[in-house]
């Protein structure tokens, strides 16, 4: 097994709802939750600028995002929503933005909530976070057994700013 490159990672797993943040300690071993962003139901989704701040505050060197394909591998709806939202993303920091299969991890995160005994509607409001710290712990032991950097690194787009002017 190789030694992962140095440096706090960020993982997130993006909803139409909420937003689940989850961190590496330094060595990029182990991920931890950090927390869980509300996305506006209306108006500009200022989240981006949010996510941002975490990533200057925790000295982040690689952000890593959840992309949900089906159990056939394919992409759907929501793929293309990560995909748009890591985009955004990757133009609003200065580190690499990488995207990896999160296949069920939302079902992961929810039965490990159950599991220990958390009803639904209580764990709602953390299940984002469990499902981001397993997509980072993923990405994490990925990159340790295979030596590269884990799944697909997204190239900044240019964001359109007068959607923003204009909402």
């Amino acid at each position: 097994m190789a030694d992962p490159r140095p440096g706090v990672r960020l993982g997130l797993d993006i909803g139409s709802v909420r937003i689940g943040v989850a961190r590496s300690d330094p060595r990029g071993t182990l991920a931890t939750p950090v927390s869980t962003i509300t996305r506006p139901r209306t108006g500009a989704d200022r989240t981006v600028a949010e996510i941002a701040g975490i990533v200057a505050e925790l000295e982040a060197v690689e952000v890593i995002v959840g992309l949900p394909r089906t159990l056939q591998g394919k992409e759907g709806a929501a793929a293309a929503a990560a995909r748009a939202y890591a985009g955004d993303l990757a133009a609003a920091v200065t580190v690499p933005v990488r995207m990896v299969d999160e296949r069920l991890t939302t079902v992961s995160a929810h039965q490990a909530m159950h599991a220990s005994g958390r009803s639904g509607r209580r764990h709602r409001s953390v299940v984002d976070q469990v499902a981001a710290v397993m997509i980072l712990q993923s990405a994490l032991d990925l990159e340790r057994s295979t030596g590269r950097p884990p799944g697909e690194h997204l190239p900044p787009t240019p964001v359109d700013r007068t959607k923003e002017t204009q909402a």
